[in-house]
């Protein structure tokens, strides 16, 4: 017993290194000491178990170099140009240290994948090259980081259109300036040459491109923090926001992930023309939230509401009738508003602006930046609306406009403006009369205002009629020049005879000039010779005034009446000598009708 016992463990330590050294038989010593040409002759025998042994072990420890495989190789020795790898295959690889240009830290004993380039070349060296593998498996791990939405470490290289080029894996990829950050970026050369963390979010396999994104690990950290900031948003609750954007129409703020708007109306209690007038990008501000919508997306901001409302600081001492200065901001065609303090404005009306009655414009009167004076007509605290004048300031010139404007006295003025039926013409400042268009001329039939004058002409006139409370004058023209119709009604009175020619033919007779102002008309069968002809365009005849009217400016001749009435002498004195003749003569009563009829046919035109 004491024998097996002491045996026991000698047989138990010499077969446990036995099972355990036979999975680990070096597949090299094996080789250099197997006797392959015996084998082939049949000479030394292997048993079947043995060899399949060694097949599992040179399947499990050597590379097979047909295989177009990236596998990972140890650096075991570094020369000037080469780095020597063994990737446990029959031979060391060699690989070109400028494929290892981006790791200048290589040193022997480092993991490096590679990928087998040349199995021998013309000297039997096995050739691996790292630029290749290191690209396959890039694309691999830029793919799997997009299949799996991973962040990803890259290097930015350099700016490019549009953006920056990132290596990442050693892939060149595209950086949108979009997507480098949630806010606006104005210096991109701020991120060339560091290192940062990445999305990809974009890969083109059939052009090998690759799209990164910085900005979306960012807004993944924000909406977390939105969600959070949202839910605790309410109206009128103050908070500290960042300028992120300004724009012409207002400020987008940034609340820690969440971005308001603040219109340039909420800016400032002052008129301002563009935001930055009152704000700077990236300044910090404390803004009150107004309104926002249902999903808490859109929010309107408010800074102005954060102070008192000028109104409320007006001072108490401002009444109506006072006067006040102040700066033009806006105008408007009706008027101008002027800022009497910040925040505190009042309306000045077109009319109010000057005493002239026709129709001008703010801007004839005041341009934006002007100080002026005016006085205060109307004062609503609490509607906060104020109105002022600025004619009040000067004295009303209808105030003794009878003694300056007497009706029949003669001025001068100024053509203002003019309608279809007359004229505006202004005396002095606030002082305009109408002239009706009937008393522009008085020979000339004047369709419209524009024939006769322009705006701006020097015009003489005389007051017609004076309506002070209507504040109205009726002015006239010709009134200031004497009536040639009064010497026309005696020259070409009824029945005076003139010497003229046709002027024009027209549809129920023609017209004659007699003179610049009188025109006659002569109606048709009135252009009838004596020959039984009528008077044509250009003739020149003799007519007769059968009418002649002053107020309305007619006047009617004839040519007809000139020998019709030698006529009707004729026959009047044919009647009379046969009268006489039949008294002496006593001629037959046929005698008489011939004679008669014979005046008559020529009166009639007959031969």
């Amino acid at each position: 017993m004491a024998e097996e016992k002491a045996t026991a463990p000698v047989e138990e330590t010499t077969a446990a290194p036995v099972e355990k050294a036979a999975p680990v038989q070096d597949p090299q010593e094996f080789l250099e000491n197997f006797n392959w040409e015996k084998y082939e002759q049949g000479i030394e025998r292997v048993e079947d178990s043995k060899l399949e042994e060694f097949e599992k072990l040179v399947a499990e420890n050597f590379v097979d170099t047909a295989d177009e495989e990236v596998v990972t190789g140890t650096v075991v020795y570094l020369t000037d140009r080469e780095a020597i790898i063994d990737i446990n295959a029959k031979s060391e690889g060699v690989i070109s240290l400028n494929e290892f240009r981006y790791n200048p830290g290589l040193t022997v004993g480092d993991k490096v994948e590679v990928l087998i380039d040349i199995r021998e070349d013309k000297s039997g060296q096995l050739v691996l090259s790292h630029r290749k593998a290191r690209t396959i498996m890039a694309w691999e791990r830029v793919n799997k980081a997009h299949d799996k939405e991973e962040v990803v470490s890259g290097f930015v290289k350099c700016r490019t259109k549009g953006g920056m080029i990132v290596d990442v894996f050693g892939i060149e990829a595209f950086l949108p300036g979009s997507q480098i950050d949630v806010k606006p970026i104005r210096d991109y050369d701020q991120y060339v040459n560091k290192t940062m963390e990445f999305k990809v979010v974009k890969i083109n396999h059939e052009f090998k491109n690759v799209v990164v994104s910085h900005k979306a690990l960012i807004e993944a950290d924000i909406e977390e923090q939105k969600k959070e900031i949202i839910s605790q948003l309410e109206k009128g609750q103050v908070l500290e926001g960042v300028v992120k954007n300004v724009t012409s129409y207002g400020v987008f703020i940034d609340l820690g992930g969440v971005d308001g708007l603040i219109h340039i109306t909420d800016l400032s209690w002052s008129r301002i023309n563009h935001p930055n007038e009152v704000v700077d990008l990236d300044q910090k501000l404390n803004v009150v939230i107004l309104d926002f919508d249902e999903n808490k997306s859109r929010i309107q901001l408010g800074l102005k509401q954060l102070e008192k409302h000028p109104w409320d600081a007006l001072s108490d001492e401002i009444k109506i009738g006072d006067k006040v200065k102040g700066k033009v901001v806006v105008i408007a065609d009706y008027g101008a508003f002027i800022e009497v303090v910040e925040g505190v404005e009042g309306l000045v009306h077109v009319s109010e602006m000057s005493w002239s009655t026709h129709l001008r414009s703010a801007q004839d009167f005041v341009k934006v930046g002007d100080e002026i004076e005016a006085v205060v007509l109307t004062l609503d605290r609490e509607d906060r609306k104020m109105s002022l004048g600025v004619k009040q300031l000067s004295p009303d010139p209808w105030t003794d406009i009878t003694t300056k404007y007497p009706v029949a006295s003669k001025h001068t003025g100024i053509v203002r403006n003019f309608t279809n039926f007359g004229v505006f013409v202004e005396l002095e400042e606030g002082i305009d009369g109408l002239i009706y268009i009937s008393d522009l001329s008085w020979t000339k039939k004047i369709k419209h205002p524009s024939e006769f004058v322009t705006v701006g002409d020097k015009l003489e006139v005389e007051v017609l009629e004076l309506d002070v409370e209507g504040r109205k004058l009726s002015l006239g023209h010709k009134q200031t020049t004497e009536n040639p119709w009064d010497k026309y009604e005696s020259e070409f009175g009824l029945g005076s005879v003139h010497t003229a020619s046709i002027t024009e033919i027209v549809d129920k007779g023609a017209t004659i000039d007699f003179n610049e102002d009188i025109t006659a008309f002569v109606p048709q069968r009135h252009l009838e010779k004596e020959d039984g002809k009528k008077l044509g365009k250009g003739e020149e005849a003799e007519f007769k005034i059968i009418e002649f009217n002053k107020d309305f400016k007619r006047v009617v001749a004839s040519h007809t009446a000139i020998f019709r009435e030698e006529e009707e002498r004729n026959v009047k004195a044919a009647v009379k000598r046969a009268k006489t003749s039949s008294d002496e003569a006593k001629p037959t009563l046929g005698d008489a009708n011939e004679q008669l009829q014979a005046l008559k046919d020529k009166m009639e035109g007959k031969k």
